[in-house]
């Protein structure tokens, strides 16, 4: 695992306050990056990092799922002097259960649909003028987002909204084919966290190192890429 770290790299995480994004944004620091991570409330294990992390790391009050939040972010974001980001990375998801498709009420449908494909798309949007010329911009996927790879029953709510999710993200991608940035979906693998559940087989403290090689070596690659932790190509 690397722990060197080029000078002066920043990275605006979206969804830090827990889970994936809170060990992703703390994993960046420790290798050197300036890191803005956002968070729905404050307080909590997030500023409790940022405070431990002396100014490397800061955080930002944000609900995703608002055009006018993330507006305002950005906004706030461009008055500070020489914000050019080298990363934006935008994590979050949500999981209503278990239940099989004609089971979930419209409202369900909605607001997973929302969270997990509609938003991180508009986040993206909004924030992307702020990566540098050659950053990247990336997106946490899973390879439950695999149709090819859905071949056992079970959370066919969240399967379709993270397939709904890589499909949008790769309309993205044509259409801001020649901006430069490189665009990625990361599949961290099963992970216990408060969606994953106890019994996942990784932990994030493991999952993440590997996840920030990858996006570290893929750093100018051309296209969209859908990589595991590995940097392996997860099948569509």
């Amino acid at each position: 695992m690397s722990t060197t770290s080029k000078p002066d790299r920043a990275a605006l995480i979206i969804g830090a306050s827990r889970g994936l994004g809170l060990v992703l944004a703390n994993e960046l620091a420790r290798r050197g990056w300036r890191v803005i991570a956002t968070t729905r409330r404050s307080g909590g294990e997030l500023q409790a990092s940022a405070d431990a992390w002396n100014g490397r790391l800061t955080v930002e009050s944000l609900e995703m799922t608002s055009p006018e939040q993330l507006a305002a972010l950005r906004e706030r974001l461009e008055r500070q002097e020489g914000c050019r980001l080298d990363l934006l990375f935008v994590n979050a998801a949500i999981d209503r259960g278990n239940l099989p498709i004609h089971e979930v009420s419209t409202d369900m449908f909605a607001e997973v649909m929302t969270t997990n494909a509609l938003s991180p798309l508009r986040a993206l949007e909004a924030l992307r003028g702020l990566v540098a010329p050659g950053g990247t911009v990336a997106v946490m996927s899973s390879d439950q987002g695999s149709i090819s790879r859905n071949t056992e029953g079970g959370y066919e709510l969240y399967k379709a909204s993270k397939a709904a999710l890589n499909q949008l993200m790769r309309s993205y991608s044509t259409r801001h084919a020649d901006d430069g940035q490189t665009k990625l979906l990361i599949d961290p693998g099963h992970n216990q966290t408060q969606l994953g559940g106890p019994d996942a087989p990784l932990i994030p403290q493991e999952s993440i190192p590997a996840v920030v090689d990858v996006l570290e070596a893929q750093t100018g690659a051309p296209g969209l890429q859908f990589l595991d932790r590995h940097g392996e190509t997860v099948p569509w």
